[in-house]
């Protein structure tokens, strides 16, 4: 099937073999690639019940039809698995330049079963898997391990292009349940602890490497395309505004809307707002944009500090969430610091949102007597420590490096532990925003913002934030779309310029089929139903679906507040207009 390399490459690291499988064209019709392909596979290998970091658990990576080639936005992969931080899908995406290494190798999916007897670095190429004892990088930091990998490991056969590779941090190695998986240095598959997963396979890196590109249906229709839609939207206000600030530009909105969870979830604003915004960050430091493979969106930031003790620290970012996490939720009030830490949870490999989320647990925990620990806000020192400790696995980072709900049960916290189904929400409080409180609710892998990332129609006017009425029907809508992006694998911030007349335009072009938004929308709730049934499978009930009743008993100084009975209402459109019943388990 055009757009597709029509192969699954299966990895069994226990005894070291892989085999090459052909994927039949009812499967790419149904799930198309990427989430869908991954998902179809997830409920296909795993058993129900599999424990997350056990051998039987499969990893899977996955790029999509528009990775690789001259299409805009589609420099990224996706990572799945069955999540050790929650006990349920896993789903988590990361771009840069490392996944057209990924998609040169010429496999729709790779997947992972298995572990290995020794850590090991897996070297991918068209013909398969090669696997290298590499004992001396168990420790390296996930920067270092991913550029010894490429070193010493990468083919570099005739023809090839350049490689790329994946890695994980001493916090992978020890299975911190919310480590991540790093690729060109800064970009990271974050949530949901794929790297752990990683990490429990004893698989430290792997390096792509192929000379393989996707046949489309229509080369030159592709190519037209791509040139105009570059001229469409590359100077467009969506372009200018990422290329300029990237998404440093939402702490100032989002503090003005009272949605920047501060102080642990006990306000929606902070006074110190503007030392962290993108504005001073821009002002202060060295800071240039920086893009993905195929991207004139240029959102990230690359950055080089230059003031205060962190003078000379070199790094892509912060990006928001993590600012918010650190800035907002353990007040830490200085740009800089926030990038220190950053730095230091890159560097270990794990989630910035989780981890500045237990911190604020943390420091909750102390100032309410619950702990004997010396952690307090915006104190940097003790806050890096405990993240140091969080990857080591060392005292109480042993802990909280277990996730929020076994934290929160120890310490007697889970009135006001923030989390759905484990994970912790984005940056944006669904008491200010409330569609968020949906989408987190909804979310198949916890309290996700990037599912829908339907803050925009809430800010941008497309439906008041404030009103319930028709919110399901409309998150839905976003929903299925984006679905269908992370079946390509596409970069999220094309939201606006990729409509559904736009995907069935490229799609059409990539593999000739009918893509209608009606063709579109049936393979997006497909996997939709899939993935709510791997979810069903591992115990989900409709009760996992609810955020925690702290955020409707505690409203915002403004008085901004989402009560139990509105979310119930939210919900309960959702599963009527998803077509499931009232235990949210599809009809079909």
């Amino acid at each position: 099937m055009f757009g597709y390399y029509n192969r699954i490459l299966t990895i069994n690291l226990t005894d070291e073999s892989s085999t090459i499988e052909p994927i039949g064209d009812q499967v790419l019709t149904e799930c198309f690639g990427g989430k869908g392909l991954a998902t179809h596979l997830l409920l296909e290998r795993n058993q129900p019940g599999v424990d997350p970091l056990s051998p039987d658990n499969h990893l899977i990576f996955a790029t999509g039809s528009f990775c690789g080639g001259r299409l805009w936005g589609g420099s990224r992969y996706g990572v799945y698995t069955k999540s050790p931080l929650t006990g349920f899908y896993a789903e988590s995406y990361s771009g840069g330049k490392v996944p057209e290494a990924i998609d040169s190798t010429g496999f729709d999916a790779i997947v992972l079963c298995g572990k290995s007897k020794q850590p090991t670095v897996l070297t991918i190429t068209p013909e398969g898997a090669e696997f290298h004892g590499a004992g001396d990088l168990w420790g390296t930091d996930s920067i270092q391990a991913e550029e010894e990998a490429v070193q010493r490991f990468a083919p570099n056969n005739d023809g090839y292009r350049k490689p790329g590779a994946v890695s994980i941090g001493p916090a992978g190695e020890n299975m911190v349940k919310f480590a991540l998986i790093a690729n060109d240095k800064w970009r990271c598959a974050g949530r949901t602890g794929a790297g752990a997963v990683m990490g429990s396979k004893l698989v430290k890196a792997i390096v792509f490497q192929g000379d393989q590109k996707r046949q489309y249906a229509d080369p030159d229709g592709v190519a037209q395309y791509a040139k105009e839609f570059a001229g469409k939207n590359s100077q467009g206000p969506g372009a200018k505004a990422y290329k300029a600030m990237g998404t440093t530009m939402m702490v100032s909105l989002m503090n003005s809307v009272e949605a920047f969870p501060t102080k642990y979830w006990s306000e929606g604003s902070c006074e110190h707002w503007e030392k962290i915004s993108g504005e001073r960050f821009h002002e202060e430091h060295e800071v240039k944009p920086h893009a993905c493979a195929k991207c004139f969106m240029a959102c990230g930031r690359m950055a080089k500090i230059k003031t205060g003790r962190h003078k000379g620290l070199k790094l892509e970012g912060p990006e928001y969430e993590t600012i918010y996490s650190f800035g907002g939720l353990c007040m830490v009030d200085d740009m800089a610091e926030i990038a220190h830490l950053n730095d230091i949870c890159d560097r270990l490999g794990m989630d910035t949102i989780t981890a500045g989320n237990l911190c604020g647990l943390a420091i909750e925990a102390k100032a309410r007597g619950k702990i004997d620990f010396d952690i307090e806000y915006g104190n940097v020192d003790q806050i890096a420590s405990l993240v140091q400790m969080m990857s080591a696995r060392d005292g109480i980072g042993d802990l909280l490096a277990n996730g929020i709900i076994p934290a929160s049960q120890a310490w007697g916290l889970e009135d006001i532990a923030v989390h759905v189904k484990g994970m912790e929400p984005a940056g944006y409080d669904p008491r200010a925003l409330k569609g968020m409180g949906l989408t987190f609710g909804t979310s198949p892998r916890g309290a996700c913002h990037l599912r829908t990332t339907f803050y925009k129609p809430e800010l941008s006017g497309l439906i008041p934030p404030e009103q319930i009425e028709d919110k399901a029907e409309m998150l839905i809508q976003y929903e299925d779309r984006l679905n269908i992006f992370d079946t390509l694998v596409l970069c999220r911030f094309y939201r606006d310029m990729y409509t559904w007349e736009e995907l069935e335009a490229a799609l059409t072009a990539v593999n000739g089929q009918s893509n209608t938004q009606s063709d579109l929308q049936k393979v997006a709730r497909n996997i939709v139903n899939m993935t709510r049934t791997f979810n069903l499978r591992e115990g989900l009930t409709a009760e996992d679906d609810r955020l925690p009743k702290r955020l409707h008993k505690e409203s915002l100084a403004s008085g901004k507040s989402l009560t139990s009975e509105e979310m119930e209402y939210m919900l309960k459109d959702y599963y009527r207009l998803r077509e499931w019943d009232e235990a949210g388990i599809p009809k079909d």
